[in-house]
C-alpha cells in the first residue's frame, strides 16, 4: 500500500527531538526520502541510521538557523542527493525559556535574547524558505510547512519575544503562500502544548493552569503534530495553502 509521501524528497529541520523527530519517523514510514537537519549531525546520527536500517532513505545535514550559508547548503544537499525538493517541514525554533527569558514580562526581556529569538525563528526560517522556494520554482512546485504556535495567533503573557517571532512567521507564511500559489503550497502548523523539552519551563511554572485550559486535559504527543504536517505535505492537501492549522486539543476554542 502506498504511503502518503511516497517518493517525495522532504527536508525536516529540528529533527533531533520532539515534533521534528516524530515527523522524521512518520515521513519515512509514509515513503519520503528525507534530509534531516539539526545543529550538528551527531544529534541525528542515530535517527538517520534507524530510518535507513528499517528500509527508509535519510541523510543528516548539520545546519544552524543563525547561519544562512548553512541553510542554503542544506537545500543544495537535498538536491545533490535526491535530485529535487518536494517538501519542507521548517520546524526548528527556540522558545523564551531556551534563551533564558522564561517567566519574564515584556519590559523584562533582555535585548540580546529578544534579538536571538527573532534571528532563529524568523530570519532563519526566511532564509530556509528563500532557498526552498527557489528550488521548487525551478522544478515546478512543492509544499512547505512552517511550525508556528498558538502564540502566533493570540497574546500569551511572558512570551514577548517568542510571540513576536511566531506572529511574524505567520505573516511570512501567508504572504509567501499568496505570492507562489498555486504551484507552491505554504502553510503553518500551529501546535498547542506538546509534550517536548521545549515546554518544560512553562510546565514547571504553570503546568496545572495550562492543563486546566485544554479540553482534552492532556498535552499533545509529538506524533499528533507530525500527522498534520504529513498531510499538509502530501498530495491529499492540494487545495490547502496560506492557512494556520491549529492542533491544540481545543485550547483555542474556549
Amino acid at each position: 500500500m502506498s504511503g502518503m509521501l511516497d517518493g517525495k524528497v522532504i527536508v525536516v529541520t529540528g529533527a533531533a527531538g520532539g515534533i521534528g523527530n516524530a515527523a522524521a519517523e512518520l515521513f519515512a514510514k509514509e515513503g519520503a526520502k528525507l534530509v534531516l537537519s539539526a545543529r550538528s549531525e551527531s544529534k541525528i546520527a542515530d535517527l538517520v541510521k534507524s530510518i535507513n536500517d528499517n528500509g527508509g532513505e535519510a541523510i543528516g545535514v548539520a545546519a544552524d538557523l543563525e547561519k544562512p550559508a548553512e541553510l542554503k547548503a542544506l537545500v543544495a544537499k537535498a538536491v545533490e542527493t535526491y535530485g529535487r525538493l518536494d517538501g519542507a517541514f521548517n520546524n526548528a525554533g527556540v522558545t523564551g525559556g531556551q534563551v533564558g527569558q522564561g517567566g519574564k514580562r515584556t519590559a523584562e526581556w533582555e535585548e540580546d535574547a529578544f534579538e536571538q529569538i527573532l534571528r532563529v525563528n524568523v530570519l532563519g526560517t526566511w532564509h530556509l524558505m528563500r532557498a526552498q522556494i527557489e528550488q521548487m520554482e525551478k522544478q515546478g512546485g512543492g509544499a512547505i510547512v512552517n511550525t508556528t504556535s498558538l502564540a502566533a495567533l493570540t497574546g500569551f503573557p511572558t512570551t514577548a519575544g517568542y510571540a513576536a517571532s511566531k506572529h511574524a512567521l505567520t505573516g511570512l507564511t501567508k504572504t509567501a503562500a499568496l505570492e507562489y500559489a498555486p504551484k507552491i503550497r505554504i502553510n503553518a502548523l500551529c501546535p498547542g502544548y506538546v509534550d517536548t523539552a521545549m515546554i518544560e519551563d512553562s510546565m514547571a511554572r504553570r503546568g496545572d493552569l495550562i492543563l486546566s485550559k485544554i479540553p482534552f486535559e492532556r498535552l499533545a504527543t509529538p506524533l499528533e503534530m507530525a500527522e498534520m504536517a504529513c498531510w499538509l505535505l502530501s498530495d491529499r492537501a492540494t487545495y490547502a495553502t496560506g492557512a494556520n492549522f491549529i492542533v491544540d486539543g481545543g485550547y483555542m476554542a474556549g
